[in-house]
């Protein structure tokens, strides 16, 4: 799809590299296990049923997750304005919108394309930003919906999954045949040791992967709008509000992590390679860059 969000060369080779990474990975790790195991093909159907369901009906799943509702343009006036502006500039279809009543400050786009996307706002970050802030985290959220990232994500982030289970019924078919085949407890230990390679090294693919996204999103999200500091201070702000939320409350929504604008959990005690999201360091200085190369004002 075509839209005028400005496409950022640099992060889309390093994301298009870790996709064939992780397309590479995972086409090996099958074919060694198909070797080993017959078992294989029956995961390989189950994980593909898993996969479709999770990839079609994403936007329905996240929406309950989150407790969040579509609203009308009469609900929710302002919102409605912001995102028609937005689209408009970005020459873009409208995707649903949607209002969480949580108050933890974040957004997040699903949707399994542009045309059946949805980007939802929680009532704590609606109170917290002004109107030219608020625009910026949407436009953020609408660059993943124009990228597709949502997909991207979603097919990513199964393939450990994946592995999972052919690993499992590898490994249940390596013992059923222990008695018959002497080679039975290699078969295993080499599935068990390749499964515990495959799914380190897929969950850090991933993760890079998500943190190059949300660069990505930054940049282009700002550059529609032309405004990298209001993206900046709308960082800022929620950064700081979310680290005064009960942790309990933190980790009820923590597995949303990838979607969100801003991480629920953040802290030093999580390196950055196991990181969904870049440091909010790292993305205020990189707003602060396009801040100096568009010669915003202050």
């Amino acid at each position: 799809m075509k839209t005028r969000f400005a496409p950022d060369r640099g992060l889309s080779s390093r994301m298009l590299i870790t996709s064939f990474l992780l397309g590479l990975l995972y086409v090996g790790f099958v074919a060694l296990l198909i070797a080993l195991t017959k078992s294989a093909v029956l995961a390989v159907l189950i994980a593909g049923g898993m996969l479709f369901a999770q990839y079609w009906f994403s936007d329905r799943i996240a929406l309950y997750a989150m407790h969040g509702r579509i609203v009308t343009p009469e609900e929710a006036p302002q919102l409605h304005g912001a995102i028609d502006r937005l689209c408009a500039l970005a020459d873009m279809p409208k995707p649903r919108v949607a209002i969480a009543d949580v108050d933890l400050p974040n957004a997040f786009a699903t949707g399994r394309n542009p045309k059946n996307a949805v980007v939802c706002v929680t009532t704590g970050i609606m109170r917290r930003l002004d109107a030219d802030e608020l625009e910026g985290v949407l436009s953020h959220e609408l660059s993943h919906v124009a990228h597709r990232d949502v997909a991207v994500m979603t097919i990513a982030s199964f393939l450990g999954v994946l592995a999972g289970l052919i690993t499992r019924f590898g490994l249940y078919g390596g013992l059923g045949r222990g008695n018959r085949d002497q080679n039975a407890a290699v078969i295993m230990l080499t599935i068990i040791a390749v499964s515990i390679a495959v799914y380190a090294i897929s969950f850090l693919l991933t993760r890079a992967l998500s943190r190059y996204r949300e660069l990505a999103a930054d940049r282009a999200g700002a550059m529609l709008t032309g405004r990298p500091s209001t993206l900046a201070s709308a960082l800022t702000k929620i950064s700081g509000d979310i680290a005064q939320i009960p942790s309990r409350d933190l980790r009820q929504a923590q597995a949303f992590n990838a979607f969100f604008f801003a991480p629920a959990i953040t802290g030093k005690s999580l390196s950055s390679l196991f990181s969904t999201h870049p440091s909010l360091e790292t993305r205020l200085d990189r707003l602060g860059t396009l801040s100096r190369e568009l010669g915003e004002q202050a």
